[in-house]
């Protein structure tokens, strides 16, 4: 499908709350492109429906390349939930679009170390926030348990925050905020 700028907001960042939507900025003059789109159009399609892919004429439609830092093509962006959550630049390899697609769908680290933290019960005030859907509490728990915790309980408390991160946005502000706290409470 191609998207313009007065269909990308219904386009991509509406229907990247039903289920991620691949976003690939190309030009009719660029030949890595014409490389690129039979790749992932085959890519996207032996994934069943569980990714969109979208393509954006960036000749046509220069403000969405401007907006999104396109300085390169072909261009791909992945988004869901309303954000670009993966991206890359140059026509990659058939393997290599396909390990970038199934690292999108895949479930997000969060929750596959949400269930192991479960499992172990370790870290049981965080996991309880976690399941209260109290992302923001559960990091402001990983933050105080930092200055008592060892090194292994720092490095198992930091891949916890960076998961939880990734899950939340590396752009959220709370998030940004958080990281510069955890960043200098970790390495005081």
């Amino acid at each position: 499908m191609d998207v313009t700028e007065a269909t990308f907001d219904d386009a991509v960042v509406q229907r990247s709350h039903a289920h991620p939507v691949l976003v690939d900025f190309w030009a009719e003059w660029c030949g890595p492109c014409k490389t690129l789109t039979p790749v992932l159009e085959r890519e996207v399609e032996s994934r069943g429906g569980a990714v969109e892919l979208v393509k954006i004429d960036i000749d046509a439609n220069q403000a969405l390349a401007q907006r999104f830092g396109v300085s390169g093509i072909p261009a791909v962006k992945a988004f869901r939930d309303g954000r670009i959550v993966s991206e890359f630049t140059g026509a990659l390899s058939p393997t290599a679009v396909s390990t970038f697609l199934d690292e999108l769908l895949a479930p997000p680290r969060a929750l596959a170390l949400i269930d192991e933290l479960r499992a172990s019960r370790e870290l049981p005030r965080i996991v309880a926030l976690l399941d209260d859907d109290d992302i923001p509490g559960a990091l402001e728990a990983i933050l105080a348990l930092l200055p008592s915790a060892d090194e292994a309980g720092r490095d198992r408390l930091r891949e916890v925050a960076v998961a939880l991160y990734e899950l939340v946005g590396v752009e959220d502000p709370f998030v940004v905020a958080h990281r510069r706290r955890f960043a200098a409470a970790l390495y005081v």
